[in-house]
Parts: structure tokens; C-alpha cells; sequence
């Protein structure tokens, strides 16, 4: 009995004893950092306050976690909001998408999108499958694409080697497209299986050069393979219209830089433009020329700017002929971004969707080539009304980025640019990467997809039409600054092919 207690009292000194050196090794530490705060210069607040004031850094870093989660409402976030995200990570998860007691969407903010339900809604029995659609038909091999929701731009490099092999592979099993960004091909993209759009960034990332200019042997190689099955040349993207790719140091591995062909840990950052195209007869020029080594579709990438633009570049396609137009055009909008970007470039620069792409589809029918040009639209279309009103408007196919992230797992963190991303989409990191299993996440992406593509077509058949790209600018409406709507159809009215 008396060895029991010696033992218990042994024990019980060991602890007090341990709890006391860690008691003094922490008062050692704040000793030691109230010393260092005291003693810099750089930063007011520690130097003023010093240990207390620290936890004025940390509350700044964790306040965008803590907001979205127990502060900000259902609607009011950004770039995305709870309501948003939630529909999005429910889809993925091939959950019910259902809600209950009301809309807490707010009806009379301008701006407000509001679809145009039929008195005789098309019956499942008359509904019709999407149909699908060729692009490029006068190319040697012409892409006959059957789903219009499908994955935007997001290079190997931006984000994971899983997260590359889950996009492939759900895209495989949904049947939509996958764009590579423009990092270039890594075996990943082919991995998984899916149609991919092989884009040619500024920098010509797997096409290009020692010197940064287009490769046509490379380009000869990358057509052969059957997975490519179209070529995007990229002018601008949402996040930063007006400047070129940014991959910082942290992220250009070995294996990335062996495919983009640069040099390791360095910063990977693009040209503001393509060397080879300083206005719209070069950019015409380029285009016919990757079409005519590939032999498949080629289009372009942009943000547009102004009406103006279009002018100029739908000019030049008339005077040389309708064949050397490019085979689609994949609008970004300026509140794109999951790429890293200057704030004053993500806030400010260029139009957004809403006002691009009814701009874009009416100048192309006034210059007689909306047949020939097929539209893909991009920009924060991660939900099936944002979807729907693109495809009103006069878009033929809808692409996205951040959405299918959500897909993967993304919470939003805000740390796409650095190296750090939680949940192992954009980070290089082994052990971040773990908890991102490309086969399970695969099956996210699918479900994403097909339900964002069902109710698409919830809404179509809703507003009485049999299959969603049968949606017209009629069949919307939008909430101006009365709090009345108006169609989409006398906001946007036809125009007429004048020239």
C-alpha cells in the first residue's frame, strides 16, 4: 500500500515538475518576444503593444474564415456566398438540392435575374436531350461536343497533380470537356480520360520555344493525340485582363517546370500579350495558323473590353472570308478569378459577363457569323441560374473554374496564389495533398456536372421550352433600378445583320 502511494507521489512530482518547466518555458517565450517587439521598429502596434499586439495579425488572417462561417448571411458574401457554395458542394455530393420555407434571396435588388415560367410547362414525356453541337466544321477533325457545361481553364502548376487526375476523370464520367489551362499537357490531363482543350497561353507553356515563341513541331505532336480535341489561344483571362499568367516560385516544381519548360523555383509569370499578335489581322493570322497544323478547332479566350474591339475584329474576318474566323469564342468576365492576380487588375478591369456577352452574341449575329462562332461563356457561372440566364442570353456552351473547385472540396480559404491551399486543390504540398483523393473527388466532379445539367433543364422546361439551349432572351427577365423587371429580350434587342 505505502509503495502504491510512492508511486503515485513520484508520478504526481514528475507532473507538477513538468507543468512548472513549461510554465517557465513559456513565460521564457513571451519574455523573449515582448524583447523583440520592443526592439523593432517596423510595426507599430507590436512595438506600442508588444505579444498582445500580435494577436491583431492573427485576428486579420482568420477573420475571412471566422466571417464566412458565423457572421456573414446566406446572400451577402464574395466573391461567392453561403448559398452559393452550398448548392455547389450538395450537387457534388449527389445530395437533395431542395430547400425549404422560402427564398432568402432578395427579388428587387437591380440587377436580379428572374426566369419566365410557362402556363404549360414541358412535361418530362416532351422533354428532349440536349443536343450536341460540332465546332469547327470546316476543320479536318471537328469536335462534336455534347455537354454545354463544362471545365474552364486551370493549369497543372495553379493547382494539384490529384486534383488535375479527379477533373479528368469526373469529366470523363459526366462527359464534358476539360480545358488545361495554359500550363501545358501533363500526363495527368490524360489520365483520367476526359475531351480536352489544350490552351496556348502567352507564354506558350508546352508549345514553345527556348525563346518563348510557338514551337509548330511541338504543336504537330500535341494534334496527334486524340484526347485534344480543340486549341484556345489565350488573350486575357477574368482575374487580370491586360496581364499574363502568375505562378509564384513556391509552386514551379521540378515536374512543372519540366512541362512548361522554365526553370525550377522561379516565378512563372507570362507575357501581358502574344508576342506575335499586336492587333486583330495577327490575331487572325494566328489563329488560321494553329488550325491549319492541328487541323481542329481553334478559337480564343478573352475579356472583352468594348464594342469597339469586335468591330475591328469581326471586320477584318469579313473582308478575308467567314472560313477564317475563329471556330468559338470563350468569354471570361471580369469578376473571373481563380487565378492569382493584382487587386487593382481583379477589381477594376473589364466588363463582366452580364454586359460582354450579350454584347458579343449580337455582334457576332449583325457580322452574319453567330453560326459560325460558337460562344462559350465563363465568369462565376457556378449555379444552375447562372448557367441558365448565359445560355438566354446566346451562349452555346458554359465553362467553369471555380465551381467544379468547389466540386473538389475548395472552402473558399483565398490561398489559390500561395502554396498553402487546405484542402489540396492548389498546392504542391505532399501531406496537403493526402486528404484529396482523386477517385472520390472524381465522382464529385461527375455529379456536379449532371446535376448542374439537370436543372438546367429544370428551368427550361419550367419556362416551357424542351431542352435548355431552346432558352431565349424572352425567357428572362431582369430587376432594374425601380424594382421592376423587364424581359431580357428589351433590355438586349435583336439585332440586325447589317453588314
Amino acid at each position: 500500500m505505502t509503495e502504491g502511494l510512492n508511486v503515485i507521489a513520484n508520478a504526481m512530482g514528475i507532473f507538477v515538475g513538468i507543468f512548472l518547466a513549461l510554465i517557465l518555458l513559456g513565460l521564457l517565450c513571451i519574455l523573449f518576444m515582448y524583447i523583440i517587439d520592443r526592439s523593432q521598429t517596423k510595426h507599430a502596434i507590436r512595438h506600442n503593444y508588444p505579444v498582445v499586439g500580435r494577436f491583431r495579425y492573427m485576428f486579420e488572417h482568420l477573420g475571412g474564415f471566422f466571417r464566412q462561417y458565423f457572421f456573414a448571411l446566406d446572400r451577402e458574401e464574395m466573391p461567392f456566398n453561403r448559398a452559393e457554395r452550398s448548392w455547389a458542394y450538395r450537387a457534388a455530393k449527389n445530395l437533395d438540392t431542395t430547400v425549404a420555407f422560402g427564398s432568402t434571396r432578395n427579388l428587387n435588388i437591380p440587377g436580379t435575374v428572374l426566369f419566365t415560367n410557362s402556363s404549360y410547362p414541358t412535361l418530362e414525356k416532351e422533354a428532349a436531350a440536349p443536343q450536341a453541337v460540332i465546332i469547327g466544321e470546316g476543320c479536318r477533325m471537328p469536335y462534336c461536343a455534347t455537354s454545354f457545361y463544362n471545365i474552364s481553364g486551370m493549369s497543372f502548376g495553379a493547382i494539384s497533380k490529384p486534383a488535375v487526375l479527379a477533373l479528368s476523370k469526373g469529366a470523363s464520367m459526366a462527359g464534358c470537356w476539360m480545358n488545361t489551362g495554359e500550363g501545358g499537357l501533363s500526363p495527368y490531363h490524360l489520365e483520367g480520360g476526359a475531351d480536352l482543350v489544350f490552351q496556348i497561353g502567352t507564354a506558350k507553356y508546352g508549345v514553345r520555344t527556348p525563346d518563348g515563341k510557338l514551337n509548330e513541331d511541338k504543336l504537330r505532336e500535341l494534334a496527334l493525340n486524340e484526347r485534344i480535341k480543340m486549341f484556345e489561344i489565350k488573350m486575357s483571362q477574368g482575374a487580370k485582363p491586360g496581364k499574363g499568367g502568375i505562378l509564384p516560385a513556391v509552386k514551379v516544381t521540378p515536374e512543372v517546370a519540366n512541362i512548361r519548360g522554365i526553370a525550377i523555383a522561379q516565378d512563372s509569370i507570362s507575357p501581358n500579350r502574344h508576342v506575335e499578335v499586336d492587333g486583330p489581322e495577327s490575331l487572325v493570322d494566328l489563329i488560321n495558323r494553329i488550325r491549319e497544323i492541328t487541323g481542329k478547332p481553334v478559337g480564343i479566350k478573352a475579356v472583352l473590353s468594348s464594342a469597339q474591339e469586335l468591330d475591328e475584329f469581326f471586320t477584318v474576318i469579313a473582308k478575308r472570308g467567314i472560313a477564317c474566323a475563329p471556330d468559338f469564342i470563350a468569354l471570361d468576365s471580369a469578376d473571373g478569378g481563380s487565378g492569382a492576380a493584382p487587386q487593382s487588375l481583379i477589381d477594376y478591369m473589364g466588363l463582366p459577363l452580364k454586359e460582354s456577352l450579350p454584347m458579343l452574341v449580337d455582334k457576332l449575329q449583325e457580322y452574319h457569323l453567330r453560326e459560325r462562332v460558337k460562344v462559350v461563356a465563363a465568369g462565376k457561372l457556378i449555379t444552375p441560374s447562372g448557367v441558365a440566364w448565359a445560355l438566354c442570353v446566346g451562349a452555346d456552351f458554359i465553362t467553369s473554374a471555380r465551381g467544379f473547385m468547389f466540386a473538389l472540396g475548395c472552402i473558399q480559404s483565398i490561398q489559390c496564389n500561395k502554396n498553402t491551399c487546405p484542402t489540396g486543390i492548389a498546392t504542391h504540398d505532399k501531406r496537403l495533398q493526402r486528404g484529396l483523393d482523386p477517385m472520390d473527388k472524381s465522382e464529385r466532379v461527375k455529379h456536379y456536372a449532371l446535376n448542374m445539367m439537370h436543372e438546367v433543364e429544370i428551368i427550361a422546361h419550367s419556362c416551357g421550352v424542351k431542352e435548355p439551349r431552346l432558352l431565349r432572351r424572352c425567357h428572362a427577365r431582369i430587376v432594374g433600378d425601380n424594382g421592376l423587371s423587364i424581359p431580357l429580350n428589351e433590355l438586349y434587342p435583336e439585332v440586325k445583320t447589317i453588314h
